[in-house]
């Protein structure tokens, strides 16, 4: 029985169910501290047998397999599947632009986080959420095991929006702090006036199988307004104003679309996984359908 400590808010019991079936996949392989409940692709001398191979000077004779020397006269080294853990960070963007939308962009991302870190819980993961930020002050710890399951909702939960800080300096931060292999999503809108290619090339200098996540709400991506307005950035302050009309609500999805289809261009280019996720989508459908597609989860 997973003790969550009543923070159900985030993880439903019916989403629960169906996230502990899956795992998170990485497309590189790295070399755990622990043994973790995953199927390495490295071979190793667990009890699972793999593969054969040319025996070499130097081998442990132990792995030998004498039955086949007997028949062939020659040397083979009996190869094992090795289980190991795995590294999972999750970043997540929680600038006021995030906090557009109902829900939020900043809660769909939360709700986005703790599912992927559950299945990586489940499977005996190393996890750690972080926080696109210049500051050390609210960092959560690494957390190994589904009996920590409360205690990264409750981080999760904790986190509020209104940290303006820019994707370049929040990705350095998080680079600086954080050395270890394995799989890191960042879960973000990539709203930023100074661009998001700084911080991810950051991102690309790590050993790190990148997944980005752009989140987008649905008044985003088809706005229904109309009329003079005075529009106020709330992350800058800055204003403009503009009067709503069929073309200027055409050139704006033009405008939008181009932005997304450069993102994900950038990204697929240096070996980035991109997905752009609106907020009406179901976590459950994005987990289960997108991103196994995408090859994250199994």
């Amino acid at each position: 029985m997973i003790d969550t400590r009543d923070k159900t808010t985030l993880l439903s019991p019916e989403l629960l169910a169906q996230l502990e079936r899956l795992e998170l996949v990485s497309r590189k392989i790295f070399r755990g501290r622990m043994k973790g409940e995953r199927r390495s692709r490295r071979k190793g001398q667990s009890v699972e047998f793999a593969d054969y191979r040319n025996y070499v000077a130097g081998d442990d004779l132990r792995f030998i397999d004498w039955n086949l020397y007997a028949r062939l006269d020659r040397l083979f080294l009996k190869l094992f599947l090795e289980e190991e853990d795995l590294h999972f960070y999750t970043l997540i963007d929680a600038s006021s632009s995030m906090l557009f939308g109902d829900p939020t962009k900043l809660e769909y991302a939360k709700q986005l986080a703790a599912a992927l870190g559950f299945i990586g819980l489940c499977r005996a993961d190393r996890v750690k959420m972080d926080l696109l930020t210049t500051s050390n002050a609210h960092q959560s710890p690494v957390l190994r095991g589904r009996q920590n399951t409360w205690r990264m909702l409750e981080y999760l939960e904790s986190l509020q929006g209104g940290d303006n800080v820019g994707l370049e300096a929040g990705i350095q931060n998080f680079c600086l702090r954080n050395s270890g292999n394995g799989i890191l999503v960042l879960i973000t809108d990539l709203m930023d006036k100074s661009g998001y290619e700084k911080g991810l090339r950051y991102l690309l200098s790590q050993n790190l199988d990148i997944y980005v996540i752009q989140v987008l709400s649905p008044e985003e991506l088809d706005p229904e307004i109309s009329g003079d307005l005075k529009l106020v950035d709330c992350e800058d302050a800055d204003t403009a104003e503009i009067t709503v009309s069929r073309p200027l609500l055409q050139r704006y999805q033009k405008t939008l679309a181009t932005f997304v289809s450069g993102a994900r261009e950038f990204c697929n280019r240096r070996g980035i996984s991109y997905l752009m996720a609106n907020t009406e989508t179901p976590v459950e459908q994005l987990v289960s359908k997108y991103l196994r597609q995408r090859g994250l989860v199994r």
